[in-house]
C-alpha cells in the first residue's frame, strides 16, 4: 500500500492564507502588456470584461510569488558587476509604468539598464522571468521568440512605450538556480501588431471566436476560461459569464486622450468607478454571446428576450430590476441568469421547463 502524505497543517494554513488574499485582491483594471501575448484573443476579451476570475490554489500562488523575490536578486547581481539598475522612475519614484489605447492596455517595467557588459553604451530594457528545469531547458534551446512568444511580445511591447531598442531577457532556473541572458533587438512590427491587437480587444463589443472548437484542444483543457467557452466532462453547456458592469450591455471602454482608463454606462451616463464596475447595478443586462446557450431574439428598453438553443427550447428574458419585458415569459435578472442553467432557467419566476 502507498504511503499517505502525512497531515500538514501548518502548510495548508499558508496555502490558504494566500487564497484569501487572491480572493481580496482587487480585479485588474487593464489588459496587461505581459499578458498581449497570449495566443487566444476570447481568453484575453473575458479577462478584460472580468467575464471570470482566474483561480489558484495555494501552491501556485505561493509559487508565482518565487518569480517576484527572483527580482530583486537580481537586481542586486546586476549593480554587484557596476551595471546601474533604475528599478524605479526617477521622476514619480514608482515603478516604471506605461499606458496605450486610453489607458486601458498597460505594462510595467522590471527595470531599465545602462553600463550592461555586453553594450555599455545602451540603454536597455531588463526582464526578469524564472522557469522550471523542462521550460529552462526548452528556452536554451529555442530561445525567448519560439519558447516563449508570450514574452517576446511583452518585451516588444515594453520596449516601444519606453523607446528602447534592446532588452537584456535574463532567466533563472527554479531547480538549478542557472541564469540564462539573451540581448533582444526591438522590432516595431511585433510592438505595432501587439498595439493593434489590444486596441482590437479592448474595443470589441464581443467576444473573438474560440482558438478552437475541439474541448480537448490542449490549450482550451488547462485555461482559466474552459468553462465559458466549452462542454464539461460531464456534457454541460459553457456556463454564463460573471456579473460585472464589464459583462453588461450598457458599459463601454472609453478610448480616448485622457489615458485614465475610462468606463462608461449608457444608463447613468456618467464614469463608472473600479469598485462600482466590480458590483454592478440592478439594472445590468449581459452582453448576449455571454449567455452561450441561448440565442437573442428580440430586446427592448431593460430586457433582452432569448431563446434556448436545444430543439425544444422555450424563450425567457434577461431584464433590468426595474424593467418588465412585455411577455409572459420568466424574467430574470443577470444575477439569476448567472446562476441558471438550460435545465433550471425556465423554472424561474413561475416559468416551466418544457
Amino acid at each position: 500500500m502507498a504511503e499517505l502524505m502525512p497531515h500538514q497543517p501548518t502548510v495548508e494554513a499558508i496555502f490558504r492564507s494566500y487564497e484569501e488574499r487572491a480572493r481580496h485582491d482587487a480585479s485588474r483594471g487593464h489588459l496587461g502588456g505581459s499578458a498581449i501575448g497570449h495566443s487566444c484573443s476570447r481568453f484575453l476579451w473575458l479577462g478584460f470584461r472580468w467575464a471570470f476570475r482566474p483561480s489558484f490554489d495555494g501552491r501556485v500562488l505561493r509559487l508565482f510569488q518565487t518569480g517576484h523575490l527572483e527580482e530583486p536578486r537580481l537586481i542586486d547581481d546586476l549593480r554587484r558587476i557596476g551595471v546601474e539598475v533604475l528599478d524605479k522612475d526617477p521622476e514619480t519614484r514608482r515603478q516604471w509604468r506605461y499606458t496605450a489605447v486610453g489607458g486601458h492596455f498597460s505594462g510595467s517595467l522590471d527595470a531599465v539598464l545602462h553600463g550592461l557588459p555586453r553594450a555599455p553604451k545602451t540603454w536597455a530594457l531588463a526582464e526578469f522571468k524564472t522557469h522550471n528545469a523542462k521550460s529552462f531547458r526548452a528556452l536554451q534551446t529555442k530561445g525567448v521568440e519560439k519558447h516563449k512568444p508570450q514574452h517576446w511580445a511583452q518585451v516588444h511591447v515594453y520596449m516601444g512605450l519606453a523607446g528602447l531598442e534592446r532588452c537584456l531577457y535574463l532567466a533563472v532556473c527554479k531547480d538549478s538556480d542557472a541564469p540564462y541572458e539573451e540581448w533582444i533587438h526591438f522590432d516595431a512590427r511585433v510592438h505595432e501588431r501587439m498595439l493593434d491587437r489590444a486596441r482590437s480587444i479592448i474595443t470589441a463589443t464581443e467576444p473573438p471566436p474560440r482558438l478552437s472548437d475541439d474541448p480537448l484542444y490542449y490549450e482550451c483543457g488547462w485555461c482559466d476560461a474552459r468553462d465559458l467557452c466549452h462542454d464539461n466532462e460531464l456534457g454541460e453547456p459553457p456556463r454564463v459569464a460573471d456579473v460585472s458592469c464589464r459583462t453588461c450591455c450598457y458599459a463601454t471602454p472609453e478610448v480616448d486622450e485622457s489615458d485614465a482608463a475610462r468606463w462608461t454606462c449608457a444608463q447613468t451616463g456618467g464614469d463608472l468607478t473600479l469598485a462600482e464596475q466590480a458590483r454592478a447595478c440592478g439594472e445590468h443586462l449581459l452582453i448576449p454571446p455571454l449567455v452561450p446557450w441561448a440565442e437573442p431574439v428580440d430586446s427592448g428598453d431593460g430586457w433582452v428576450l432569448y431563446q434556448l438553443r436545444r430543439k425544444d427550447g422555450g424563450r425567457f428574458a434577461n431584464v433590468g430590476l426595474t424593467s418588465i419585458a412585455p411577455l409572459d415569459v420568466p424574467q430574470l435578472d443577470s444575477r439569476a441568469l448567472a446562476a441558471a442553467t438550460p435545465g433550471t432557467v425556465l423554472d424561474e419566476n413561475g416559468g416551466k421547463d418544457d
